[in-house]
């Protein structure tokens, strides 16, 4: 008859008092650690990962084809919707002004003075009816639009400062963290009655960064600044010269 040996298998891990007696003797081997399986991680499919816009624009035209038939899927219109909701939140949160914000004495200190210490305020000095205070209010108002996430307001000089002479408008003053960081009267330093918005700008801009278009990832250095408005004095020039082109072309 067969002989059948039959062998007893414990719980993995487990010891009698003899076995753990023998180990301390050294007669047997470490006890081995019990198998611990990883930790479960589920599996990540690409293709349901958020797309980004830089991810979009590495697309080739191809892949963008391929793309197409995912617009049906509600969860591509889901995910483009938030991505849009928070690129127009980021928007408006740089767009805080845009435009010159007229204001009195009595606002002096809550739109200037207390206005906060991220913020570049230019304070305008004017008089109706003196020509260099319309043409510089003309440069500040293309300035306001372009660099929105600075804070322009104009007043009346002797409402901001009482008997403030006229021959000394227009007058520009630049606040920052309720402290006047510059000031400017006249024309002289912006280029007299020639003066551009692109002059006005450099001027503003040789020893801080006054100016802040709120597209620069909150990068708004002086270089930066100065390096924006001499490429847009640039692209005024040429565009300028092309318009004399044509016009003696027609001629």
């Amino acid at each position: 008859m067969a002989d059948y040996h039959f062998v007893y298998k414990d719980v993995e891990g487990a010891s009698t008092e003899w076995d753990d007696i023998q180990r301390r003797l050294g007669n047997l081997p470490p006890k081995p650690e019990p198998f611990k399986p990883p930790a479960y991680a589920p599996k990540v499919d690409a293709d349901e990962q958020p797309k980004s816009k830089e991810w979009l624009d590495a697309r080739e035209p191809d892949e963008l084809e391929d793309l197409e038939d995912d617009l049906d899927d509600d969860r591509f219109l889901e995910q483009y919707r938030r991505m849009r909701l928070a690129e127009l939140r980021e928007a408006a949160k740089a767009a805080k002004f845009g435009s010159i914000v007229p204001i009195t004495g009595s606002d002096f200190v809550r739109e200037v003075s207390q206005a906060p210490s991220d913020v570049w305020v230019v304070v305008f000095l004017y008089k109706d009816g003196i020509p260099e205070c319309g043409l510089l209010q003309t440069c500040l108002e293309e300035l306001a639009t372009r660099y929105p996430a600075t804070k322009f307001v104009k007043i009346i000089s002797t409402d901001c400062i009482p008997n403030y002479p006229d021959r000394n408008v227009p007058t520009i003053l630049v606040y920052n963290n309720s402290a006047v960081k510059g000031t400017y009267v006249g024309l002289h330093k912006f280029g007299g009655k020639r003066c551009t918005p692109e002059s006005v700008a450099l001027a503003l801009c040789q020893s801080e960064p006054v100016l802040n278009d709120g597209q620069s990832g909150g990068d708004s250095s002086r270089d930066n600044v100065i390096e924006g408005v001499r490429r847009k004095f640039i692209e005024k020039v040429v565009a300028q010269h092309e318009e004399r082109e044509e016009d003696d072309d027609s001629d």
